[in-house]
């Protein structure tokens, strides 16, 4: 079996991985592969390029097209590949609005029926600062676009929302992203990130986790793309699961399909776990990074089959095993990220204790002109550890990540926090 991975981040790097390991006979294309991403058949194009890699698949014909990253999603790449008779797992333009504009997400949401904050979505900074003035603080302040996990900021004052709208809007830190913004209600409980693998209609549901969106311990600082993640989680109970599963995930599916947008790939929601119930933060059109680098090494089934039963047919009636186990992954990222930051660093992981149940994911790191394995990008590895127990698989992870070596490193010592509190 021939698959062609879109991506080059951690995710990619935990998906191939995961991949290889379900079809060790296999063979694997990735675009512009990063430093970790060896043995397979590297596609000099980038992932955003949409015309040349509709063009590379006409002439390979893969047997699956894996589109990872949420930006040739948007553009319209599994539009472009279907319309080829390619197999995709991965949401066409339209669905993928879901993540691309947190104001149709926000919409649909509300057409459907599915528990979200209390939101209005604005295209002139006057309107939004009128009604941040209304409603008060705590007050969320979102660019409606893609912008890399980066684009809500959570204000504690009306001053603190009024900047932020500034930062948007006028100031352009996220660039078209920020031409529309989501003003939403500060919502107060614990996250969960759960991923659904979905046919168009039908979902399988896999192990909820937990990310870590702010750069600093204690959950403090701005927000990033993810410092770190663990799953499972323990309040997510087959309650919570079905709840997210009646509540959020299939009315969402209904209401796409309705629109003629049937979703087709990995549905994420990002959830509160609130006094009231399950409510949505935001849903993405991708696997989760770094979600996706605890998840997998979890999971005993194939992923292969499941992805493929949802890029061409049914996913009823899957349903995945899982190990007994607990995964912890920490990010380790460029000095100043997620602020301006060096690339071209040296990385030396000659103390790392990488095995069966320890795992390094590439995500920002590159080769130079002697071979060195150098920094390439803000989040540069991500180290996962697999143990017995979430106290177990967070020290080994946190202990890993401190062998990695690169000048001006920086990673959080205390992902899976809440976790800690509340287990043994």
């Amino acid at each position: 079996m021939h698959i062609l991975l879109v991506g080059n981040g951690g995710r990619e790097h935990a998906l191939l991985r995961r991949l290889r390991s379900d079809l060790p006979d296999g063979t694997f294309s990735v675009t512009r592969p990063n430093a970790g991403m060896t043995d397979v058949d590297a596609v000099d194009v980038a992932p955003t390029d949409v015309d040349a890699l509709v063009a590379w698949a006409l002439h390979a014909r893969p047997d699956l097209v894996m589109i990872g990253p949420e930006a040739p999603l948007a553009d319209g790449l599994a539009d472009r590949l279907r319309a080829e008779d390619l197999a995709v797992f991965g949401p066409s333009r339209a669905a993928a609005r879901i993540e691309s504009s947190k104001a149709f997400a926000k919409a649909l949401m509300e057409e459907a029926g599915v528990p979200t904050a209390a939101y209005r979505a604005f295209r002139r900074a006057e309107d939004a600062k009128a009604y941040i003035r209304a409603e008060g603080a705590p007050i969320v302040v979102k660019a409606s676009g893609l912008a890399a996990g980066k684009g809500a900021i959570v204000c504690s004052s009306v001053e603190d929302a009024l900047g932020a709208v500034d930062t948007i809007m006028a100031d352009g830190a996220f660039g078209d992203a920020g031409d529309e913004i989501v003003v939403e209600a500060f919502m107060e409980g614990e996250e969960l990130s759960i991923f659904g693998v979905a046919d168009g209609r039908d979902v399988v549901l896999l192990r909820a986790a937990q990310d870590h969106k702010r750069v600093g311990e204690g959950d403090t600082g701005p927000n990033t793309g993810g410092m770190g993640a663990y799953a499972p989680v323990s309040i997510a109970t087959p309650d919570v699961i079905e709840e997210a599963r009646e509540r959020v995930f299939l009315p969402t599916l209904r209401a796409l399909a309705e629109r003629d947008s049937a979703f087709r790939g990995l549905l994420y929601a990002g959830l509160m776990r609130t006094d009231e119930g399950l409510k949505v933060v935001e849903f993405n059109a991708r696997f989760g990074d770094p979600e996706t680098q605890v998840v997998l090494p979890l999971l005993e089934s194939s992923l292969v089959e499941l992805l493929t039963a949802a890029a061409t047919g049914s996913v009823a009636g899957i349903e995945p095993t899982w190990r007994n186990a607990a995964a912890v992954t920490t990010v380790v990222a460029s000095g100043g990220y997620p602020g301006s930051y060096a690339k071209g660093k040296t990385i030396d992981l000659s103390d790392v204790p990488e095995g069966e149940d320890v795992h390094v994911y590439h995500a920002g790191t590159a080769r130079n002109a002697d071979g060195e394995l150098i920094t390439a990008g803000g989040r540069v590895l991500a180290v996962t550890a697999i143990a017995p127990t979430f106290a177990q698989a967070a020290d080994r992870s946190r202990d890993a990540a401190a062998t990695v070596r690169f000048e001006d490193a920086q990673f959080r010592r205390d992902i899976g926090w809440r976790e800690r509190e509340r287990t043994p």
